[in-house]
């Protein structure tokens, strides 16, 4: 579950464009995963662009213009949220990319660092995928065909494993219990159409409630 954050009026009139030639450095996070996906500049038009149209648009230094990432390949960076840094001369902003953002097909242009929630995320997508695959093509496909009951009888059968595995003390044999049961409730969860998003979202909704 994506929640939507936009600068205000005053993080706007705050924006120190002096201290940066007029040229804001951009940071651009995967809103889910957490992966940094690249680094770009706006000027102030390509920040209003951005905000207006919902689509990350930098400014080009190469092509001394405007440019939204995917206008040529349909691999727009959909805004979600963005953030001013501390010194108000650079940006975060959190995006749902559509397809990969590097130009050399990578999701990210730092390819080579994944988070571990980047790996869950990944994760997540290969579950999905499986949904409506044929039976025959993985232990995934046919637990899905299996239907609701069936993963949700996985589920509790790895949660009593992984209890057991800690009441004997052996680390070795829980954590590979805990894989299971985290896989099988992952795609409990894919089942009915949610993800860990939504668990987060819940999570979070309990915190600020208690403080």
């Amino acid at each position: 579950m994506l929640t939507a954050r936009q600068l205000t009026a005053q993080e706007i009139e705050k924006l120190d464009w002096k201290k940066v030639d007029n040229l804001m450095p951009v940071i651009v996070q995967h809103a889910i995963s957490g992966t940094v996906l690249m680094m770009g500049y706006m000027d102030q038009e390509a920040l209003n662009v951005t905000l207006s149209s919902g689509k990350v648009t930098f400014f080009s230094r190469t092509k001394q213009r405007l440019w939204t990432k995917g206008e040529s390949s349909g691999h727009f960076l959909n805004l979600v949220s963005i953030y001013p840094d501390c010194d108000n001369d650079a940006l975060l902003a959190l995006v749902d990319p559509i397809g990969p953002t590097c130009h050399q097909g990578t999701e990210s242009c730092f390819a080579s660092v994944q988070t571990d929630w980047g790996f869950l995320y990944q994760l997540e997508q290969l579950l999905a995928s499986r949904k409506n695959a044929s039976p025959d093509s993985s232990y995934t496909a046919r637990l899905y065909a299996s239907g609701t009951k069936r993963i949700a009888q996985k589920v509790g059968e790895e949660g009593v494993e992984t209890a057991l595995a800690a009441t004997v003390n052996n680390r070795e044999e829980l954590t590979n219990e805990a894989a299971d049961l985290i896989y099988h409730l992952l795609v409990l969860l894919q089942d009915q159409d949610l993800n860990l998003s939504n668990i987060i979202h819940q999570l979070r909704q309990r915190h600020s409630a208690k403080e």
